[in-house]
């Protein structure tokens, strides 16, 4: 299983699509064909408009990260305004073996609190955007993220690093397009007035990002930080206050940090063989118990503070479990250069910087670390949180015997006599530094 199982994980960052010659397009007045990151929602419905005005071939594509989206109509709704062509591309188990679990296996958090569903979804959809273009022969790609935001770094990095050739149409920084549109009213405005349905409305005007790894929700009443969400607005976990009084209790087991099983036996659970199918049960059993929801107040990397509220269900339950396993299994330095690794993996992930020369190496480093995490831990979830209940291992490097309070197990308590005498070394030193200076 474990060797079935890695021989589908790319760990290696920097797995890019081959640069293929590209054609533009020579029709008479076309500035030349683009990949629009497309998602059917206001924002880039308003770019595919706005990028035909400006005399753009415009190729819509549609990543399927496992959104409960309506990729049919977002299809019909591109050709209706406008889109030359439209690709929907299944990417779920792309981003799950090759975004989604190298982060299980690193911890990945960033700031603590977010599991950067989004900032693992852009390079997987950004990789695709530039096989997209090389195939229709397009010399552009476009995205609607803002010039506030994380995510044109993320989408334009990630371009930079797969293929320098390609240039970016950006209009949330071209003034043409933001000194006409303010924000997101005039958006709806705009879209209205062409004719394009969107999903928003002045009543709802956050936005949305939704994929198989999470939900986020930020801008416009979510702005104020002082204020909290609304509870009509989750929609992949239940209140915790109104979840079920009885836990339930899932298995997840590991094999070189990989999770390949989860069991949960009240309810006859038992799914092994596929990572989408397993992942997809933990995302449903989280989300009834209320797992998974987080609000922050985060630094982006352009250096302004935000406000993200963001539900994770299956993949808080992953972490939990995975760290878990790693107490019993990670030697102590080991343990500690992970630590360090985890919070550069997460640092590159949520800045962009997934195609690069650093993020090679720290994958790498994190899946030599994770040789020997293979086991099992049993998860509680209660009431919106997902707590270690008990773990086990073959390869454990716990020892019952040695760490007893109750028997020696081989441990000569003299011992402990010289370590300490030892390491008091150099506090003695220094107190007799200070001891003198007084």
């Amino acid at each position: 299983m474990l060797h079935k199982l890695l021989s589908r994980v790319t760990f290696r960052a920097s797995s890019r699509p081959p640069v293929v010659a590209r054609a533009l397009s020579s029709a008479a007045g076309s500035k030349g064909d683009v990949v629009l990151l497309y998602s059917g929602g206001l924002d880039t419905s308003t770019v595919l408009v706005w990028l035909k005005e400006q005399g753009y071939n415009v190729h819509a594509y549609c990543a399927n990260l496992g959104q409960d989206e309506d990729f049919e109509a977002a299809r019909k709704k591109a050709l209706a305004i406008g889109a030359k062509s439209v690709h929907i591309e299944d990417l779920r188990e792309d981003f799950l073996t090759n975004f989604i679990l190298p982060s299980i296996q690193a911890n990945g958090v960033y700031e603590n609190l977010y599991l950067m569903g989004t900032s693992l979804a852009r390079p997987c959809i950004a990789r695709r955007a530039v096989e997209i273009a090389h195939k229709m022969g397009c010399g552009f790609v476009a995205h609607g993220a803002t010039g506030k935001g994380n995510d044109q770094v993320r989408f334009e990095l990630s371009f930079a690093a797969l293929d320098p050739k390609l240039k970016a149409v950006v209009p949330w920084r071209d003034p043409a397009f933001y000194n006409r549109f303010q924000g997101r009213n005039d958006l709806m405005a705009y879209a209205k007035s062409q004719g394009v349905p969107v999903v928003q409305t002045a009543a709802k005007p956050y936005s949305m990002d939704e994929n198989m790894m999470h939900i986020s929700y930020e801008a416009g009443i979510l702005e104020d930080p002082s204020r909290a969400a609304p509870g009509d607005m989750f929609r992949m976990t239940v209140d915790p206050a109104s979840a079920p009084n009885k836990p339930a209790l899932v298995r997840v087991h590991f094999e070189a940090g990989l999770p390949v099983r989860v069991s949960n036996e009240a309810e006859g659970v038992d799914i092994s063989g596929s990572p989408l199918k397993l992942f997809e049960y933990l995302n449903k059993v989280g989300g009834a118990h209320g797992v998974g929801r987080s609000d922050v107040v985060e630094n982006r990397f352009v250096g302004i503070k935000s406000r993200g509220v963001y539900e994770t269900p299956g993949a808080e339950i992953l972490r939990q479990a995975h760290m878990g396993l790693e107490g019993l299994t990670l030697d102590r330095e080991v343990f500690k250069l992970r630590d360090m690794m985890s919070a550069k993996f997460s640092e590159y992930a949520y800045n962009g910087f997934w195609f690069s020369p650093e993020m090679d190496f720290v994958l790498a480093a994190i899946k030599k670390s994770q040789e020997r995490v293979t086991g099992s831990c049993d998860v509680q979830l209660l009431k919106g949180r997902a707590s270690i209940a008990s773990r086990a291992s073959k390869l454990s490097l716990y020892n019952p015997k040695m760490s007893s309070m109750d028997e020696g197990g081989g441990w000569n308590p003299q011992d402990s006599t010289g370590f300490i005498r030892i390491n008091a070394v150099r506090l003695v030193a220094h107190a007799r530094r200070e001891a003198a200076l007084k």
